[in-house]
This record gives structure tokens, C-alpha cells and sequence, in this order.
């Protein structure tokens, strides 16, 4: 993976998030998941290595690329689509990527999948260890699992972040005057594929959903895998409520009550709760890639959050392939499922 200078990155999604409606051909490619053999699965053209035991604390995904070095999904998967294109050519790649035939004004980001579709484990990209794999939340000592709200069960859509975005906990919203919550931002993927944990897709932001946690600014971003038969039918917030009747209200009613269950208050929302739409979305994601940039420059406090990256090459934090390698090699080797309770599958009526 050929280094890309971060402030020519930049410079590319500031002119890519100039308007919605600027014109440009987009190569979009295929993302299709390959079955899981052993520990080694492909998505698009990176690859997840697992390491330590499923459903237990040592658990983490790591990523890696096509030619096997090993990357960081916050820092090095970039996050709009488009610039996967130039580093699949910069690798010398003699296929070019089929091209999808797409509205021409749409900008495609790539989502990394924490959570699958009716999932309750809440995996997250852990921000705070090198090379930010994914693993299990942990909470009082024990890992965490997302409450079945009659009638849910689990996630109701697949649940990720958007790679190279930061919602910095020193910025305060100037809306909603709450600070950023130390995350990437969070994208609810509607589309009807179930995906797995570490699936790198490309979807089509059609909105966003301010929710407030504790006094945090807590972004939730609206979208569709590109891939999916509705994505052409679905370009903004509208078409999904016209067309599914009822999912934005549950998508409303679940992250109020979801946390209800292990104690917490119902959480709060900007902008009484409605969701704003695909213009709007675009200026917070390229702030929150703003405040990422600065976070890998080491412009910023980045706190307790982990920056290791092999691609930013005018990031202090930039590494060697052979230092990536260590830090997974480190990790105890993969092995077999721990059991999960029980209790997991409860019904909560709140």
C-alpha cells in the first residue's frame, strides 16, 4: 500500500464533500464475503487474521491487506471508497475493478462492520490498542451484550464506523453544545445482507441521527451498502421512510432504550430526534476526518487512543510493516469459541 500524503487527502474530500451534487464517475468495487476458513477471511481486498478465543476477553480481529501487511481499519482504510481504487492500481493490479454503474453525484464511503445484523456481542474497533483490531466491549469485568428490546433482537441493522473519522471529545457540537465521544462515528447499515464482523463495505449515506450518551455527542450515521438491490432506490432519508415504514421510529426507539436494561437512562437526542438529511451528514463526517487528521498528526491530545498507522506518511505515528507484524504475532493464537449464556437471548419489555 503506497503511502498517501494525509494532507492530499484531504484536499481530495474537501472537494469531494463541496456538494453532494458535483459531478464524477465512481469505481466501486464488488464487495463480496468469502466464507470463513479457519481464521483467515477476505473482504473486498483486505483480509481479517482472528486471534485468542471468540466470545472472550482475548478475542480481537486484526487487518490486514492483500499482500499480507498488517493495517489499522481507523487509520489506514481509507474513508471515501474512491481512494481504494487508487491504491489498487498503485499496487500494480492489471485487472482494473469492475465498474458499477452508479448515480454520478453519489460519494461512497467504506464502512468497517463491528456488529452483524441480529447480533448482540458489541464488538467495536478498539481505539485504545495498537493497530486497533476489533474486539468484545468489556464492562465491569465482563463482556458486554446489547439487550433484546421487544420486539428486537440484537442489532437491528449491521453496525460499524466510518474509518478515519474521530468524534473529538475537545470539540463541542455547535448545535447540540455536547462533546465528541473519542470514536470513529457510527454508521447503521439498512441494506438486507447480514454481514460478519471486519467486512469492509461501501455504502451511500442517506442521513443522520444525533443522539446524545451521557452528555457525549454520539453520531449515527444512515446508510446502504452500494451493493444492495434498494441502493438505487434509496438516496436520502425520505426514500427510507417512504419506503419502510417504521424503521426509522424503531431505529429512534432503539438507541433510547437499549442501554435501559443494565441500569442506564433512556438516551437523549438533538434536533428532537429527527434525523437530518444526507447534506447534513456529509459536513459532519468531514469534520469528524477533519479532527482524525489532526488526531494522526499528532496535532492534537490524542489521549489514550492508539494512532499506529502504515499509510499516513506525514503522521508522526507511522510504522514499518515488520513493527505491525509484531503487534499481531503478540497476541495469543486463535482457538476455539468460548460458550455463550444464555441470558443473552433474554426478552427485556421496557
Amino acid at each position: 500500500m503506497r503511502p498517501l500524503p494525509l494532507s492530499s487527502s484531504l484536499g481530495r474530500l474537501v472537494t469531494v464533500f463541496g456538494s453532494f451534487s458535483a459531478s464524477r464517475n465512481k469505481l466501486v468495487t464488488q464487495a463480496a464475503a468469502a466464507p470463513h476458513l479457519y481464521y483467515l477471511r477476505k473482504t473486498m481486498h483486505y483480509q481479517t487474521e482472528e486471534r485468542g478465543h471468540p466470545n472472550s476477553p482475548d478475542y480481537r480481529i486484526y487487518f490486514k491487506t492483500s499482500d499480507g501487511k498488517y493495517i489499522s481499519p481507523f487509520h489506514d482504510i481509507p474513508l471515501i471508497a474512491e481512494t481504494e481504487q487508487f491504491f489498487l492500481f498503485q499496487q500494480g493490479n492489471d485487472v482494473p475493478p469492475k465498474k458499477t454503474k452508479k448515480n454520478e453525484s453519489e460519494v461512497l464511503f467504506n464502512m468497517v462492520v463491528e456488529v452483524p445484523r441480529w447480533s448482540n456481542a458489541k464488538m467495536e474497533i478498539a481505539t485504545k490498542e495498537p493497530l486497533n483490531p476489533i474486539k468484545q466491549d468489556i464492562k465491569k469485568g465482563k463482556l458486554r451484550y446489547v439487550a433484546n428490546i421487544f420486539p428486537h433482537k440484537g442489532y437491528i441493522w449491521n453496525y460499524g464506523a466510518l474509518p478515519q473519522t474521530w468524534e473529538d471529545p475537545n470539540h463541542t457540537d455547535k448545535e447540540t453544545k455536547c462533546w465528541g465521544d473519542n470514536d470513529p462515528i457510527d454508521v447503521c447499515e439498512i441494506g438486507t445482507q447480514v454481514c460478519f464482523p471486519g467486512q469492509v463495505i461501501q455504502v451511500k449515506v442517506l442521513g443522520i441521527l444525533a443522539m446524545i450518551d451521557e452528555g457525549e455527542m454520539d453520531w449515527k450515521v444512515i446508510a446502504i451498502n452500494a451493493e444492495d438491490p434498494d441502493a438505487k432506490n434509496l438516496d436520502n432519508i425520505e426514500d427510507v421512510r417512504k419506503s419502510r415504514p417504521g424503521h426509522l421510529e424503531a431505529t429512534v426507539d432503539w438507541f433510547r432504550k437499549y442501554k435501559v436494561p443494565d441500569g442506564k437512562p433512556e438516551n437523549q437526542f438533538g434536533f428532537n430526534g429527527q434525523f437530518k438529511d444526507k447534506d447534513f451528514a456529509a459536513e459532519i463526517i468531514k469534520s469528524t476526518h477533519e479532527h482524525w487528521r489532526a488526531l494522526v498528526q499528532k496535532q492534537t491530545n490524542c489521549g489514550e487512543i492508539e494512532c499506529k498507522n502504515i499509510s499516513c506518511c506525514d503522521s508522526p505515528f507511522k510504522c514499518s510493516a515488520d513493527e505491525t507484524r509484531d503487534v499481531v504475532q503478540a497476541a495469543p493464537a486463535f482457538g476455539s469459541a468460548h460458550p455463550v449464556s444464555t441470558e443473552v437471548d433474554k426478552w427485556h419489555f421496557v
